[in-house]
């Protein structure tokens, strides 16, 4: 069993950052995709960005512009950098780690976001 820690969620101002951290309990090299989603109130949790093994990355809507996924093996720890961030931002960011076989999908507990404008 692997858990899923995120951390550096909290309230700022339009056009701030803020960089999430996501810590595994073990190797992240077990996941093939690790992923950031966000859940907004009133809506379904979607994909934010994703980063492969690999290092391959993907960007959903206008986060390919701002946002920045990342990872350090050796720390066991998914990034994401957020800039100039907007109010329709803020929601709940969960962390997660998908391994295709056997098949594993760890969720972390998520963290909060506020973009005050």
């Amino acid at each position: 069993q692997v858990q899923l820690v995120e951390s550096g969620g909290g309230l700022v101002q339009a056009g701030g950052s803020l960089r999430l951290s996501c810590e595994a309990s073990g190797s992240i090299l077990r996941f093939n995709d690790m992923g950031w989603y966000r859940q907004r109130p009133g809506r379904q949790r979607e994909l934010v960005a994703g980063i492969t093994t690999g290092g391959s990355t993907r960007y959903v809507g206008s986060a390919k512009d701002r946002f920045t996924i990342y990872r350090d093996n050796a720390k066991n720890t998914v990034y994401l950098q957020m800039n100039s961030l907007k109010p329709e931002d803020t929601g709940v960011y969960y962390c997660n780690g998908k391994r295709d076989w056997p098949y594993q999908d760890y969720w972390g507990q998520g963290t909060q976001v506020t973009v005050s404008s």
